[in-house]
């Protein structure tokens, strides 16, 4: 059949249209190297473009003497692209070796990453592994931005704590060190005789080789880079069960045996067990604690399965850190600007515990810390949903990200309220989520529009009215 003039027009236009959609796909798929970071906000260059990491295989060893780690890293991850190239992130410390897929690779670096370059294309959709060897003496970071402590790798008088949020995990090992990237963890680490080594997870084995006992933990359940530990150290540990069955495992530095009078390994049974029904079934496959002497750091960090602390904290940090292993830990931010997903929810767990013990109601802790501070102090000055790099873990972040989840009780009743926690961490559950992600099923599991209420607490600065 012959076409009409028009008809021709129209079917070279479609044409001409698929081949552009053919070349555009073509253009997006050429090989190119992946991105030296993902973009947040706060950290351009923390975590890597053009792959996902799936699993890391670490291996480090470490003298507290000299304050020496030597290490090597596997990591397999899928290629979102196919890759020329591709980064990892590894502040101060020397690689000699880079290796992809079993086999040399080239590498430079600038700054804090690592460029590396395999001999050939890695294809997009398929793993590969990139194993690389290194050493030196890492050393915490500082600034404002963790309550102006040092934070990271912190020698103590007999090993290192490891607590590393936001931006440390890459002093220790390289990685693609950003939330959004989550992957499962084997961590072995060789340490002197005598001395106790706790990393996330739970134990697989512990045996002796020459002059070091080397230890072997297993994260079976995805976990942000800045969650893992490998803290080293004389400990006193305890292991059982929670009244409800769940594993646990606490270390307490001896120093600081008789330093308070909280039972560390009592309240986080307790803990774990009582957020287990507010919260929805425990994430991992074992709860704990991880108690050290390093009063230089001065907090408590929420280390996947075993929350790690610089020294004995009271019952109100414990439960804290606990709630984490829900909010921040199995849930994490997909941008570091959405802290208060994290911080204002376990805040709030604060105010509920003190609820359950029947010690002060929720409406009342929110009405202390709304009362606490007049209009023109600087608190309300910070705006909670985008804190700013230097001030994400300022306590509006904590406090008033409290009292949004107050107001919004408040608004949308118990029944609905107590229905959307569990929700929000099963429907998230071993990956990441925003505030807009948060709003959103608020809004669904309550039937109200909610955007007045978030406008008001968390998107705007300024003391809100009640």
């Amino acid at each position: 059949m012959a076409l009409s003039r028009s008809a021709r027009s129209g079917r070279l236009g479609v044409l001409v249209t698929a081949a552009a959609s053919f070349l555009a796909v073509a253009a997006s798929s050429a090989p190119a190297p992946g991105s030296d970071g993902i973009g947040d906000a706060y950290f351009p260059q923390l975590g890597n473009g053009g792959f996902d990491a799936r699993h890391y295989d670490l291996d480090v060893a470490y003298a507290p003497d000299t304050g020496r780690l030597d290490g090597r890293t596997t990591i397999t991850a899928r290629a979102t692209q196919s890759l020329t190239s591709f980064d990892l992130d590894l502040q101060q410390l020397q690689v000699t070796k880079v290796e992809v897929n079993g086999r040399p690779a080239r590498f430079t670096r600038q700054g804090d990453e690592i460029r590396i370059t395999p001999r050939g294309v890695l294809p997009g959709g398929r793993d590969f592994t990139v194993t690389v060897t290194y050493g030196g003496m890492p050393q915490p970071l500082g600034g404002p931005i963790v309550f102006g402590s040092k934070y990271g790798w912190m020698k103590t008088a007999d090993g290192v704590f490891v607590a590393c949020e936001p931006n440390a995990a890459s002093t220790w090992f390289p990685s693609s060190d950003h939330p959004s990237d989550k992957a499962t963890y084997d961590i072995r680490i060789r340490a002197p005789k005598g001395l106790t080594a706790v990393s996330n997870g739970r134990l697989i084995s512990t045996y002796d080789k020459g002059d070091q006992t080397v230890t072997h933990w297993r994260e079976s359940k995805p976990m942000a880079t800045y969650l893992a530990t490998a803290t080293i150290g004389k400990f006193d540990v305890r292991t059982g069960k929670t009244p409800s069955g769940i594993p646990i495992y606490v270390a307490i530095d001896p120093v600081l045996k008789n330093s308070n009078s909280v039972d560390v390994y009592a309240v986080t049974a307790e803990a774990t067990d009582y957020w287990s029904k507010v919260f929805g079934p425990y994430p991992f496959e074992e709860t704990g604690a991880i108690v050290d002497d390093m009063p230089e750091a001065g907090f408590s960090l929420e280390v996947q399965s075993k929350p790690a602390y610089s020294a004995v904290r009271n019952e109100t940090t414990i439960v804290h850190e606990l709630a984490h292993q829900w909010f921040g830990d199995s849930v994490s931010v997909a941008h570091w600007k959405d802290i208060w997903l994290n911080e204002g929810f376990a805040t709030y767990a604060q105010w509920l515990w003190a609820e359950h013990k029947g010690t002060r109601s929720a409406h009342d802790s929110f009405v202390a810390a709304y009362d606490a501070r007049p209009a023109d102090n600087a608190f309300w000055q910070i705006k909670v949903a985008d804190p700013q790099r230097d001030t994400m873990f300022a306590s509006a972040v904590y406090q008033r990200g409290a009292m949004t989840l107050q107001a919004l009780r408040e608004r949308i009743g118990d029944t609905a309220f107590f229905e959307l926690l569990p929700a929000w961490t099963r429907l998230h559950r071993y990956g990441n989520a925003n505030t807009g992600d948060f709003i959103r099923l608020a809004e669904r599991i309550s039937g109200q529009q909610l955007d007045d209420l978030f406008q008001k607490w968390i998107f705007t600065t300024g003391k809100p009215a009640l």
